[in-house]
């Protein structure tokens, strides 16, 4: 099972079917099989291998000791092959009005697979966090329940390259969805002109890129982070020819997490026509923008997502 960002399932289902076969997109999840041995997937924040699927967990708190009577049969043998780790933990999240709380949720099936494999179950409730150990992800979706096991040591949306971030840093599996939605990359020129540490452009990999911040402390960020080259430009103001590049991806400051400074501090038209001057009348711009923004060029499609209780939305667009 991958995990991804509410509103990129199917970006996430698309890049999964070139290694194995879809089996059904949920809520924020995509089920599949697949040979997961070095799997690499940009659009997921994370990866599990399904244990059990429980039907009959209601709304109200018998779900949890339905929940409790299932983990007791679930074989986990061939998923603890190989583990040698001494705590676990549990995080679980639900859809609906319940009677319970994720705490309880995760209380119900940890301290069960805690009593079975004779690990030490470290509870979230209290804001806890737990050592590195076992990953246990529970979702409940109507009456159903999927409880799977984190396969890496560590979430993949954590990208060793990210050393440094910054307040409105864009969430990386959304960079490379977004990046996904621009099309085919080799051989097309690439901006972010609001690259903040770079998320966007090293996500992008080895293509010929043009990455600038208005803030020098951002560009800073994006070299610690391993982003070269990279410049201070204004996105009002971009050192650019006409139609010098053939695709746009950036996550552009309104005044939302991140304040827009310079020109678009007191013009946030311009950033609208610099990109419609600086992009080829043939190129692309995916652009993650809050919800209800009036775009400045002619909308393809739209994607609803949904941020940490932020709705935006990306913005596939041509000039």
């Amino acid at each position: 099972m991958a995990r991804t960002v509410r509103g990129i399932e199917e970006v996430a289902a698309a890049e999964i079917r070139a290694l194995g076969r879809v089996e059904r997109i949920g809520h924020r999840e995509v089920l599949f099989h697949a040979d997961v041995s070095g799997l690499d997937l940009r659009c997921a924040d994370d990866v599990f291998a399904v244990a059990a699927e429980i039907e009959g967990v209601g709304h109200t708190r018998a779900a949890l000791d339905v929940l409790t009577r299932a983990v007791r049969s679930v074989d986990l043998a061939p998923l603890l092959a190989g583990r040698d780790v001494s705590t676990m933990d549990v995080s679980a999240s639900f859809l609906g009005r319940r009677t319970y709380n994720r705490y309880d949720l995760e209380d119900a099936v940890g301290q069960p697979l805690a009593a079975r494999t004779g690990l030490r179950y470290v509870s979230r409730r209290g804001g806890a966090v737990p050592p590195p150990g076992l990953s246990w992800r529970l979702t409940v979706t109507d009456d159903r329940a999927l409880l799977a096991l984190r396969l890496a040591s560590r979430p993949l949306h954590r990208r060793p390259w990210r050393r440094v971030t910054r307040p409105g840093s864009l969430h990386p599996p959304l960079a490379a969805a977004m990046l996904r939605l621009a099309g085919p990359l080799a051989g097309r020129r690439l901006l972010d002109p609001c690259c903040g540490v770079g998320t966007i452009p090293l996500e992008a990999g080895n293509v010929s890129i043009v990455a600038t911040d208005h803030a020098p402390a951002a560009v800073a960020a994006a070299r610690a982070n391993g982003l070269t080259p990279v410049a201070v430009a204004d996105a009002g103001r971009l050192p650019l020819g006409r139609g010098a590049v053939d695709v746009v991806v950036s996550n552009p400051p309104w005044d939302r997490q991140v304040r827009a400074t310079g020109v678009l501090g007191h013009s946030p038209d311009r950033f609208w026509s610099e990109l419609r001057r600086v992009l080829d009348p043939h190129g692309r711009a995916v652009l993650l923008l809050p919800a209800g923004t009036k775009p400045g060029l002619t909308v393809l499609s739209r994607h609803p997502v949904s941020l940490s209780g932020r709705h935006a939305e990306v913005l596939v667009m041509t000039p």
